[in-house]
């Protein structure tokens, strides 16, 4: 059974997660697979606990950075810039789950940017593979003027103990944890295997629990298992969870070895009974003694130091341009977005929020396809320390948040932004469009989600009409069904495919409406249609004009679209979704983000390997 020390997750004094001998291990594995002393599939199962994913493109790999709760320190997002100068494209890309992935890294540099990673405190270790996953948790924490108490040192302490835990990289398959302390989930902690809510329950700290949410194949909201557990119980609780998962989860089948189809395989009266058990038997061992010192729980304070010197706007923009991004794929500074006279207005309505601490807010830094290159990411650093707390969070919307920040030094802290092309307004709206990394890189995916992203996410930004009219309601894209881009809890999704025109293949997307989180837990988006790549801006304006003309007072663009009959979207879009042999043009057949014509490659994965 793991172990964590409680009094290591406090405020900003943050231990480091990386270890020097995980990275020693997987030098002395790549040895022996090099040598034929194990089998590619031995291999593969290894390399993925230690955040290393095989591409669509040969010899060259995918590799994951864990960054629990999103956290990172000024130091950290040097250090993660300076990896994606020296051994990738120059920039690094923001997932949903608060991680950063590098692309089109060589294996023989696998060990070297873990190493680097490593002297800074951060690890790779089960960010991918059949493994517990990055702990993710609602960026507001310790800020939010509705929390109910600041989730972060829980979140923490979590991700400590299961973290190298005997169980984590054996599983069936991934595993999924998530935290929320405010009333809304900016967590989506209802899609995770184990989502932890705060609540307070006569006077005593505690979570609402709910289990074995998910989307992909079986969209299934988290079942509850308790309305109120106390703190003290968190960590014996979900080692019961998990010591169930292993033992009696599928390892044969992998479409079916999450642990959603291990309740529904079970019941959820055969799944408790076998809980119950695993509960009753951590307990008899000892149990998992939890309990937070009394500075864990001490609320967040301003920080108490002079903060670094801000760079000067003109050493902003040298540092900005210092590394030139290069590669395959979509490049940062290839989303073309408008600048309108009243752009720092804008940009104060829409990323910027107070906290609850008087005096402070939270600023939030748009990345257009979560992508930053490794000289905004020094830049970042300079930014955190200087106007920030000297750290920053990364969001599901794959963006970049700094908590900490003085009203009066807002318009100092945006002119550096826009500088370093990093000012953006528009972060939380409809135009800052989520997306999954696509056919760019991924072996599973269909279509080129990025592409997607970039069009979708240029085309709102010439109709700010569409932005303003939405008040609450996002865009989210995957190129496959598995969700990465969590398209299924989208007000508006977008799920790639392909289409037969007589023997040509067209690039589709399956277009799914009315998903969200909600006070009931998350609704999932219905498909209404298939629309060819090339029509997708049109769907979009037919949809938000949908929207204009019969939404009620108040009413969300997910709340409409579950509202309103998925016929009437379906009926908007009909002739969009037709496409006769001998109708396709030559653009129908080449996906956005592509020059040739369109061919569905679809590799087998390592999802579940």
């Amino acid at each position: 059974m793991a172990v964590v020390d409680q009094d290591q997750a406090v405020g900003r004094e943050r231990p480091a997660f990386g270890n020097k001998r995980d990275i020693d291990e997987f030098v002395e594995v790549l040895g022996r697979y090099e040598r034929g002393e194990i089998s590619p599939d031995d291999w593969r199962r290894f390399r993925l606990l230690r955040g290393t994913y095989g591409q669509r493109q040969d010899d060259v790999q995918m590799m994951r950075i864990k960054i629990p709760q999103g956290i990172v320190t000024g130091q950290q997002l040097r250090a993660l810039g300076d990896v994606s100068e020296k051994y990738s494209r120059g920039f690094g890309h923001i997932t949903t789950r608060q991680n950063i992935q590098y692309h089109f890294v060589l294996l023989k540099d696998a060990e070297h940017a873990m190493r680097d990673l490593e002297q800074f405190g951060m690890t790779t270790r089960e960010a991918c593979g059949n493994s517990v996953r990055n702990i993710t948790s609602c960026p507001y924490a310790g800020v939010a003027h509705d929390e109910v108490f600041d989730i972060t040192p829980y979140a923490e302490a979590m991700t400590r103990y299961f973290l190298g835990h005997p169980l984590s990289g054996v599983l069936p398959r991934k595993f999924k944890i998530a935290f929320e302390g405010c009333p809304t989930d900016h967590a989506l902690a209802s899609i995770h295997d184990l989502g932890w809510f705060a609540r307070i329950v006569d006077g005593r700290r505690g979570f609402r629990l709910t289990i074995a949410g998910g989307t992909s194949i079986l969209p299934i909201s988290g079942y509850l298992l308790y309305e109120f557990l106390p703190e003290e119980q968190m960590l014996e609780v979900a080692e019961a969870i998990v010591r169930v998962y292993h033992r009696f989860g599928d390892y044969q089948h992998r479409q079916r070895n999450r642990m959603k189809f291990l309740i529904r395989q079970l019941g959820w009266d055969g799944w408790r009974a076998k809980y119950e058990e695993a509960l009753a038997e951590v307990r008899a061992e000892g149990g998992v003694p939890f309990k937070l010192s009394p500075r864990a729980l001490q609320p967040e304070q301003a920080p108490d130091w002079a903060p670094a010197a801000a760079p000067s706007v003109d050493d902003v923009k040298r540092l900005a341009a210092r590394v030139e991004v290069h590669g395959p794929g979509i490049l940062p500074g290839t989303v073309k977005l408008q600048t309108f006279s009243d752009s720092y207005l804008s940009w104060m309505h829409t990323n910027v929020g107070l906290q609850r601490q008087g005096g402070f807010v939270h600023v939030t830094v748009r990345l257009p396809l979560g992508d930053m290159t490794a000289g905004q990411m020094h830049v970042l650093a300079d930014l955190a320390e200087a106007y920030s707390d000297g750290t920053a969070r990364l969001t599901i919307e794959q963006n970049v948040l700094f908590r900490w920040v003085k009203i009066a030094s807002l318009e100092d802290l945006y002119r550096r932004l826009q500088a370093a092309g990093l000012g953006a307004a528009g972060a939380n709206t409809l135009a800052d469009v989520v997306s999954c990394p696509g056919a760019e890189s991924c072996r599973l995916a269909v279509t080129q989600s990025r592409g997607l992203g970039r069009t979708l996410t240029e085309h709102l930004d010439k109709h700010p009409e569409f932005v303003t009219l939405v008040e609450n309601g996002d865009i989210k894209i995957s190129g496959c069904p598995n969700g990465c881009g969590q398209h299924h809890i989208a007000a508006i999704g977008f799920q790639g495919s392909v289409r037969k025109v007589g023997d040509q293949a067209v690039p589709q997307y399956f277009v799914l409406v009315g998903g969200g989180s909600t006070e009931s837990g998350a609704r999932f988006g219905k498909v209404v249609s298939k629309i060819p790549v090339r029509r997708m801006t049109e769907a979009i304006d037919r949809l938000l004009t949908m929207y204009q003309g019969q939404r009620e007072p108040g009413e969300s663009l997910g709340a409409f679209f579950r509202r309103v009959p998925p016929a009437l979207a379906t009926d908007a879009l009909k002739d969009l979704a037709q496409l006769l042999p001998g109708e396709a043009t030559p653009q129908d057949l080449v996906d956005l983000g592509d020059t040739s014509a369109f061919e569905m490659v679809v590799m087998d994965g390592e999802c579940a390997s």
